[in-house]
């Protein structure tokens, strides 16, 4: 069976899009995102398609007017819509994602086109242990067949919905066509129907400020 999958040839600046030193005062964000007392557990605690542990509230409403202005800028964007918490249930938007390497693996998936159509990610570790932690897309590649595609039709809501698809994606079944390193103070933003996933996460212990950290955000246009 064929996979309804097509495949982009990724574009900087239209489907992707990378700024360095983004914010000025990023180790006081930091620092103030790894002090937070409330944290929502996700996998392999709870049966959350995110690994690792979030909070809300990462960024104060001007430093989140900041970055808006900036991806609008970069990718050529008249206008940004942040996901509210009235989609689909709970928002991720500007939350703080802290995972370990013992919680969380890549896992190749696409953002529902429900929720948004941009996500972006602020790399927040200010010495991660190495840069082959950041984000990876990918293409479809099935044991025996071509390489596929690498983006989702909109009608889809996520990959387990794409005819020929197993309901439970399997990371071999695809292959890395580009990685975004991770470095302090990076911001990614990349279209949602790109396959994507963190390419890896660090830290073992129990220490938060040991592990991965980033900042998440989906927009519609």
């Amino acid at each position: 069976m064929a996979v309804d999958l097509s495949f982009r040839e990724l574009q900087l600046g239209t489907d992707y899009w990378v700024a360095d030193n983004v914010l000025p005062n990023a180790i006081e964000v930091a620092q103030r995102c790894i002090s937070n007392s409330t944290w929502t557990l996700g996998s392999p605690w709870r049966p959350e398609p995110w690994p690792g542990m979030r909070a809300p509230h990462a960024l104060t409403d001007e430093e989140l007017r900041y970055i808006e202005t900036t991806v609008k800028k970069g990718l050529g964007l008249e206008s940004l819509k942040p996901q509210s918490a009235e989609d689909m249930g709970v928002s991720g938007h500007n939350h703080i994602q802290i995972c370990g390497g013992a919680e969380g693996v890549a896992r190749p998936h696409v953002d529902s086109a429900n929720i948004c159509d941009y996500a972006s990610v602020l790399y927040l570790h200010p010495s991660p242990p190495t840069t082959h932690c950041g984000t990876s897309l990918y293409r479809l590649h099935l044991p025996g067949e071509e390489p596929g595609g690498n983006a989702c039709p909109r009608h889809y809501e996520s990959l387990s919905q794409v005819p020929g698809l197993p309901e439970q994606m399997d990371p071999t079944m695809f292959e890395e066509i580009l990685e975004v390193p991770y470095v302090f103070n990076r911001l990614l933003a990349y279209k949602s129907d790109l396959i994507h996933s963190a390419s890896s996460y660090f830290g073992w212990g129990h220490e938060m400020a040991s592990k991965r950290m980033a900042v998440v955000f989906f927009w519609k246009v």
